[in-house]
């Protein structure tokens, strides 16, 4: 079965680019495309992508507010905000939506291939040093009140969102904690299940915003 996409930008050419650059993958199809937010969501609704490749700055309605909306609904696609600078406070309020992650205009083909690949296995675009920055500047500016649904959390569920916020892989919190992947699959997804969060890029948010970690701790 195809990954279904939809292209959002207000550039033509960049649209015909980012589509010559899925549709040469066998297993990617462009489903729609859109010139502004209003358009995307609009395409959204009709076409039922599997992801959104969404462009910031838009006229109508810019991507990120058309992020919201679409995220805002039930089942509602995945979405990678493309952008031509990693501007901290644009980060950090897609992040806070719900979006699984940027990438930037000037990635080579390959990047947005695998980025397209990581998002639909689940796992989302998160560098662990552009993510910490940007929680420093924004999450970290008051002291918060651990919220309420931590206490739902086992130990083992409150260790994988640390190291989830620390930017590890399954693979990589399987070793920390001695455990198989999939075991460590089943933790992410119960640790979102009684969070009520919608995937792992907004698990770090959670994470530094509720102080389970906090800005400049050390990976361990």
């Amino acid at each position: 079965m195809s990954i279904r996409i939809v292209i959002a930008d207000d550039q033509a050419m960049v649209r015909a680019g980012l589509k010559l650059v899925v549709e040469s993958e066998p297993d990617m199809e462009v489903v729609g495309e859109a010139p502004d937010g209003v358009e995307a969501i609009a395409v959204v609704r009709r076409t039922k992508p599997d992801i959104v490749l969404m462009d910031i700055s838009m006229p109508r309605m810019d991507g990120l507010t058309a992020a919201k909306q679409l995220l805002g609904q039930p089942e509602s696609p995945k979405i990678i905000m493309l952008t031509t600078f990693d501007t901290d406070e644009n980060l950090y309020t897609a992040l806070r939506a719900g979006t699984s992650g940027f990438l930037l205009k000037v990635s080579p083909p390959e990047q947005l291939v695998d980025a397209i690949r990581v998002v639909i296995a689940g796992d989302a675009l998160l560098d662990p040093a552009v993510t910490t920055r940007v929680i420093a500047s924004f999450a970290g500016r008051h002291d918060p009140a651990p919220p309420p649904q931590l206490a739902d959390l086992t130990p083992r569920e409150l260790e994988v969102l640390r190291s989830l916020a620390r930017g590890l892989t399954n693979s990589e919190i399987a070793g920390k904690l001695f455990v198989g992947e999939a075991t460590v699959k089943t933790h992410v997804a119960r640790v979102l299940m009684k969070l009520h969060l919608r995937d792992r890029a907004q698990a770090v948010v959670f994470a530094y915003e509720s102080g389970v970690v906090r800005p400049g701790a050390a990976v361990g």
